[in-house]
């Protein structure tokens, strides 16, 4: 894989909380129906679509108690997402196209991707299309403007929050680790016994990284793909995982569960980044607390939604 396309890949899952990393994996699947909400219904491959923007998971295994309760959450994230769409068009909230081809831009620019070809071929690689990741990004887009139409005016993001922010993440540059991902995909169609058979190769590589063995060598032991992400800043690393690489020491390995199969991530070293004036700063962290303020408010709105809408789920 190209240096663009690895860069475009770990940011799909830890820089971005809606469009993430996942691969073609998902395997053959007769699609069923899992849900409906009014007069819309959700269907096992939307869940399985879904499951394409949800962030990599540690220590969840397949077909586990857990891994069924996270797929219930991202069914129950569906059921709002349908919610708040039917309530969008109601309201008339919608996105043109030169408002979307200007999205586009932004997300290229953000994962340092030259052209549409270099994104189309990491899309591929991702097991999305194009079509996918523009459909998802104007959902993001009308469900944000319809938070801010909504409860926007209950959000109230003070300069000395925005400050505090600064002096804790940007002011001295932030820590950077540079990553090492090897990544192990379930084959379509996988059967649990592969499943079993790629957990158990997962353990056995992080056990001989653990012991000294280099990310190169056990990509060429194993028959895996390895990719080198350079160095990435934590403060752009969806927060839960940030946390966890910041608990680990150089050349320590964590091992994560993806919808497609595991991935195991190295922090190779850390470093300090520059550091952003306060006056760069200070637009992307408005817009951070503003969005987490928003978030807030959110589920309470939804509520109201939930509670005068017909859902049936059978999932």
């Amino acid at each position: 894989m190209n240096r663009n396309g690895s860069r475009l890949l770990i940011a799909l899952f830890v820089c971005l909380n809606q469009l993430f990393l996942t691969g073609a994996g998902a395997g053959e699947v007769v699609d069923r129906i899992v849900a409906e909400v009014n007069d819309e219904i959700i269907t096992m491959s939307e869940l399985q679509n879904m499951a394409k923007g949800v962030e990599a998971r540690g220590g969840v295994s397949p077909g586990s108690k857990e891994d069924h309760q996270m797929q219930r959450q991202m069914l129950e994230s569906l059921i709002d997402r349908k919610l708040a769409k039917v309530e969008a068009k109601k309201r008339g909230i919608t996105l043109t196209e030169k408002e979307m081809a200007q999205a586009m831009e932004k997300f290229m620019r953000r994962n340092n991707l030259p052209n549409e070809e270099t994104l189309s071929k990491a899309l591929s690689q991702a097991g999305l299309t194009m079509k996918e990741l523009k459909q998802q990004i104007a959902d993001q887009i009308i469900q944000e403007r319809l938070l801010l139409a909504m409860v926007g005016q209950k959000v109230v993001v003070r300069d000395a929050d925005i400050r505090r922010v600064y002096d804790e993440m940007h002011k001295e540059g932030g820590t950077q680790v540079h990553l090492r991902i090897i990544k192990l995909p379930i084959p379509p169609g996988g059967t649990e016994a592969q499943k079993s058979e790629l957990q158990q190769k997962a353990e056995a590589i992080v056990k001989e990284a653990q012991h000294g063995a280099s990310f190169s060598d056990l990509a060429k032991k194993f028959s895996v793909e390895q990719a080198d992400m350079g160095f990435i800043s934590l403060a752009d690393i969806n927060p839960r995982l940030a946390e966890r690489l910041a608990q680990l020491k150089s050349k320590e390995v964590a091992p994560v569960q993806v919808p497609e199969g595991f991935q195991l991530i190295q922090v190779v070293e850390r470093r300090s980044g520059q550091a952003r004036s306060f006056e760069e700063a200070a637009p992307e962290i408005k817009e951070m607390l503003t969005q987490r303020e928003l978030e807030k408010h959110f589920d309470e709105w939804i509520k109201t939604l939930r509670a005068k809408a017909h859902i049936k789920i059978m999932l």
